[in-house]
């Protein structure tokens, strides 16, 4: 029998039921003396005898019977609701609530979220996007996506992707126009397409070869706030930007972008799936994380 937490009344129902102490003591996988010291504890909080006793039989008073007819149903509807939520689907089912980054989620789509989904038919997946840290318990989400460095610590964290690399680009008519530059000090006679943070300042470049470390304040002509832009205006000629690895490959191979001063540009770490704790995870997100390790693999 699946127990609910409402020991007392579940011991009180069995013996009704079974007109024995125990009888119902080994239905219950309990001693004969638990379940008597269940029942008279139930009898001395409702102040009211529930059952009578004798050597040879138990029976129910008459208080005892309209007691019993009340809790039954409303037990054996408890009773109903804990086996069917502690009994997990074959396949998992419902909505799995994820918080990420702008424009990271692009990232989860092939392979990762397209074979989720196709997997399993009866998920659905709600991804929130935005700048700013949240508490995902807090807010509600099952799960989390952010950089490792920036993943709390007492969060459980799965990595999504490899390690990228911050790279200066630009396109083949600004450097046409404009020169290379050689060194991170000629930057600053650079334009540049600035980056605005979430907090409303202005991402500084931030370069390091050696253990040589410069933060550039590159002149900007143009300030955006979103990546997918960002790309497009240093692809138009605007100037040079500072954008990660990930959402440039394509242009860096179709010569649409050229990367500059790659020994100064230091790789981070990439995109970690975190959620707390390790007990009683949601089908759902047991599943992606399944997932998530099971295509690592295939890319080893």
């Amino acid at each position: 029998m699946h127990r609910t937490g409402l020991t007392e009344l579940e011991v009180t129902l069995a013996v009704a039921q079974r007109s024995s102490f125990r009888a119902a003591a080994r239905e219950l996988g309990m001693s004969a003396t638990a379940v008597s010291n269940a029942v008279a504890g139930l009898e001395a909080r409702l102040n009211i005898r529930l059952f009578n006793r004798s050597t040879r039989s138990v029976s129910l008073t008459e208080a005892g019977r309209r007691y019993v007819e009340r809790i039954a149903p409303a037990l054996a509807e408890i009773q109903r609701a804990s086996e069917e939520i502690s009994t997990q689907p074959e396949s998992p089912t419902g909505t799995l609530r994820i918080n990420a980054p702008p424009e990271s989620a692009l990232l989860l789509f092939e392979p990762l979220l397209r074979e989720y989904l196709q997997r399993y038919p009866n998920m659905r997946i709600d991804i929130a996007t935005e700048a700013r840290m949240i508490d995902i318990v807090a807010e509600g989400f099952d799960a989390g996506i952010r950089l490792g460095e920036s993943v709390p610590q007492d969060m459980i964290a799965v990595p999504v992707t490899p390690p990228a690399r911050m790279l200066i680009v630009g396109s083949p008519q600004y450097f046409a126009t404009h020169g290379v530059p050689q060194t991170p000090e000629d930057l600053a006679a650079h334009q540049g397409v600035g980056m605005r943070m979430s907090h409303g300042g202005i991402y500084h470049w931030e370069l390091e070869r050696h253990q040589q470390k410069f933060a550039i304040n590159i002149p900007t002509r143009i300030v955006l706030n979103e990546l997918r832009a960002i790309r497009q205006a240093a692809r138009s000629g605007m100037g040079l930007a500072f954008i990660s690895s990930w959402f440039i490959e394509k242009d860096l191979a179709n010569g649409s972008l050229v990367s500059v001063l790659e020994e100064w540009c230091p790789s981070f770490e990439g995109l970690r799936l975190y959620y707390p704790g390790r007990r009683h995870v949601p089908a759902g997100l047991k599943a992606l994380i399944e997932m998530v390790h099971e295509i690592r693999d295939r890319q080893i």
